[in-house]
């Protein structure tokens, strides 16, 4: 009697990234509409945010909310605070729950984790069982912006300080193919490349709000700064923030994921998406839905990007596919174009030689520490 192979269980790992996280939404939106849906999902920072959604099978209702967020919106949800980060995060989270998640990770008809960070200790802690409002909280703690969280005896912050695209915890939780999503892949240095202001929205805020939204980086105004005779060279703090974060994540990811390295990996591009850009989730969807027709396996996404249509050169590619002739998972990158119209180039093809395995770590008290 031969037993019958069961079909793979599917992961998706959703990085770390703030506003560019929306991206999530679109991936995730169009990988249903090729019927792939992960039944595992892990996230960090803003992929916990999407990930507990989406296990929660709300996807299309975050997406349609998203897709109406204006700043006003963004402004409404903050708290400012004096301890521990300028926000408090408790309208977000209460706005969270209201809507969307409000459960113990039991009844999340997938399976859910998130990553956040002891900052006593500096270990990596995986979070799956409990409060998902309360998980998410810890892993969306931003250190600076907003308060860390006390849970478990343990003070946490945004888990994207240690893995901020958790592969590692989307196979130990059982996934046999996982989709990793990485939002800072070309974020590097743009701000400092791209230092021409940006026209105001029609209704753009004035007084304290304008004050407040220019500090964050909101509408990529620094007309605060400019009234009050700062050095115009100066950047922004929130922009000072954005680049040292965007530098860390992507160092961090990339050694992360050069030992426990995905199936596929897609990275929408998002560079042009600031820290704080909440407000233009339509945009940062429509590159999500870009990335997963790239870089989908076995696709004709592939083979495109290698060709350097237009279309996908004004926005770079990455992503891994199975190679026709030897049929082995093969990572394509290709950059995005250096000048007005110049094709994008593929910088880097590789071929894992293995895939190490992922050691199975203690548990204790439904949160696991490395």
């Amino acid at each position: 009697m031969t037993r019958r192979k069961r079909p793979p269980r599917i992961g998706i790992a959703l990085g770390s990234g703030s506003a560019r996280g929306w991206a999530h939404i679109g991936v995730l939106r169009a990988l249903a509409r090729e019927g792939i849906e992960p039944q595992i999902i892990s996230g960090c920072s803003i992929g916990a945010f999407v990930g507990a959604v989406a296990a929660a099978g709300d996807t299309e209702k975050l997406g349609a909310w998203v897709e109406t967020l204006g700043w006003q919106d963004v402004v409404g949800l903050m708290d400012m605070g004096l301890r521990g980060g300028l926000l408090k995060g408790d309208k977000l989270m209460a706005f969270f729950e209201r809507q969307f998640v409000d459960r113990d990770f039991t009844a999340l008809p997938h399976t859910f984790g998130c990553v956040a960070t002891d900052l006593q200790s500096g270990h990596e802690v995986w979070l799956r069982d409990g409060s998902v409002s309360s998980a998410v909280r810890a892993s969306i703690a931003l250190p600076g912006l907003m308060a860390p969280t006390w849970q478990d005896g343990r003070r946490l912050v945004e888990g994207g300080l240690v893995n901020p695209v958790p592969v590692s915890l989307a196979r130990a939780m059982g996934a046999d193919v996982v989709i990793a999503v990485e939002l800072n892949s070309d974020a590097v240095g743009w701000a400092w490349r791209n230092r021409h202001p940006v026209e105001a929205a029609a209704e753009a805020p004035s007084g304290w709000s304008r004050k407040l939204l220019s500090r964050f980086g909101i509408n990529g105004k620094q007309a605060a700064d400019a009234e009050e005779g700062a050095d115009e060279s100066l950047p922004s703090m929130l922009s000072v923030m954005q680049s040292s974060i965007a530098i860390m994540s992507v160092r961090i990811a990339r050694s992360r994921l050069a030992g426990e390295p995905a199936d596929v990996l897609i990275s929408p591009r998002l560079a042009q998406l600031g820290l704080m850009d909440f407000h233009r989730g339509a945009e940062a969807i429509a590159e999500g839905e870009a990335a997963v027709e790239l870089a989908l396996p076995g696709r004709s996404g592939a083979s495109k990007a290698l060709a350097y249509p237009d279309s996908h050169a004004e926005r770079g590619f990455r992503g891994r596919y199975k190679s026709k002739g030897t049929g082995e998972p093969t990572t394509v990158r290709c950059a995005p174009p250096i000048a007005n119209g110049a094709p994008c180039s593929v910088v880097s093809i590789s071929r894992p030689a293995f895939r190490p395995r992922v050691r199975k770590p203690m548990q204790s008290a439904g949160v696991v520490a490395k």
